[in-house]
């Protein structure tokens, strides 16, 4: 393979590529799990828990405001972590990397001076896999934009609902509303029941397009009769 770079009016000459794979190529995930293997060698060496997805790493300790050796243990994970990409040709991407810092707001603060050495700043909440963890776990962020998502979609399928039969609304309803109700529904469990009556609102107003009934009409005999979910007891229920 060659390669040259242009610009504007000006290109360079063509040169031969000696190393690498094309972008999208089958073997590009193969070598890139062989590339990156050592660096779980280099975390562990720390002591510190970390998961991997793709290309993106997590770590994450459990720590006391009281108890520096977890920090010192963490700060000296992330400077080996990027001394181990400078030698092989890798870049800690400073933009992409995220601090979240679960626990009350008191605690919290005590440890914002211990994270100014590593130059990061923690965020009050982060994406995880499709999830919006809240700093303080609440997941209040995450049924808001399920919430959001939910009744945009709802509101385009109501459009059509005259044209579609039902089979098909109950179709369009599990592809976009509670396909997402669905998804990590687990980390929802004992909320109490003022953080999710905004999914329950969202429900309720899917069920009444899906049977076509007025909006203040009683909608709980017709989540049994037409196996919609509910949610109950801070806890997501599907029939």
């Amino acid at each position: 393979r060659i390669f040259m770079v242009s610009l504007d009016t000006c290109s360079s000459g063509v040169h031969n590529i000696t190393c690498g794979v094309p972008q999208g190529s089958i073997l590009g995930p193969v070598l890139f799990n062989l590339y990156m293997l050592p660096l779980g060698s280099v975390i562990r060496r720390h002591g510190v828990n970390f998961h991997s997805y793709a290309d993106d790493t997590q770590l994450y300790i459990s720590i006391s405001p009281d108890d520096v050796q977890p920090m010192d243990a963490l700060f000296n994970c992330i400077l080996y972590i990027k001394s181990w990409m400078t030698e092989n040709f890798l870049q800690l991407n400073q933009g992409k990397t995220e601090v979240l810092i679960i626990g009350p707001e008191t605690q919290r603060e005590k440890l914002l001076p211990k994270l100014q050495p590593m130059s990061f700043y923690p965020s009050l909440q982060v994406k995880n896999l499709g999830v919006i963890f809240y700093s303080e776990l609440t997941f209040i962020p995450h049924i808001k934009n399920i919430t959001k998502i939910g009744f945009y979609h709802l509101k385009n399928i109501a459009r059509v609902r005259p044209i579609l039969c039902r089979a098909n609304t109950e179709t369009l309803m599990h592809a976009f509303i509670t396909s997402r109700f669905d998804y990590c529904n687990a980390l929802l469990s004992g909320l109490p029941k003022k953080s999710i009556s905004g999914l329950q609102l969202l429900l309720n107003s899917a069920a009444r397009v899906l049977i076509k009934t007025r909006k203040r009409e009683q909608i709980t005999f017709w989540n049994h009769c037409t196996g919609s979910p509910y949610v109950s007891g801070s806890i997501l229920r599907f029939f």
